[in-house]
């Protein structure tokens, strides 16, 4: 499988003359991002680890299962980033009032810093990146936005 090529994506050869801006975009989006990611609160937190504090604070306690399942992983992959965040006081495991078999996780005060620092930074810096711009780029960087946000729902 070709990993540069959605799967998504027509197999004829009709918008091969969009592949140049196609990768441009793809591109400078994964710089974008990278670049955001490596605003956080917490040096030597990973991705992984920041988006399952996310999640909870977003969408609240959940199941090993549930965070495996959220952010696509493994339960025992899912098992080391929770063990790993609960060792450094970010989250706490307490067992389900209902089936004892279970554990729910949630995220705790220090996590809840993290998650909202970790913001705080990030937005920070894309509104000092966006201070940079003239009132033209900062349009069009909106309707990109836009652009970009419709591509994700789709």
């Amino acid at each position: 499988m070709n990993v540069e090529t959605p799967a998504s994506a027509p197999a004829s050869d009709e918008h091969a003359h969009l592949a140049p801006a196609a990768s441009e975009l793809r591109m400078a989006v994964f710089r974008f991002a990278r670049r955001l990611r490596a605003e956080r609160a917490i040096d030597g937190m990973s991705d992984g680890q920041f988006a399952v504090l996310a999640a909870l604070k977003l969408h609240g306690p959940h199941t090993l299962g549930e965070l495996a399942e959220r952010e696509r992983v493994t339960a025992p992959s899912m098992n080391r980033t929770v063990n790993c965040l609960e060792e450094s006081g970010y989250l706490s495991r307490t067992p389900d009032e209902s089936d004892r078999r279970k554990v729910v996780i949630q995220i705790a005060p220090a996590g809840l810093d993290v998650v909202e620092e970790t913001v705080r930074r990030r937005d920070a810096w894309v509104e000092g990146f966006l201070a940079s711009l003239d009132d033209g780029e900062r349009a069009t960087l909106a309707s990109a936005a836009e652009i970009l946000q419709r591509a994700v729902t789709r």
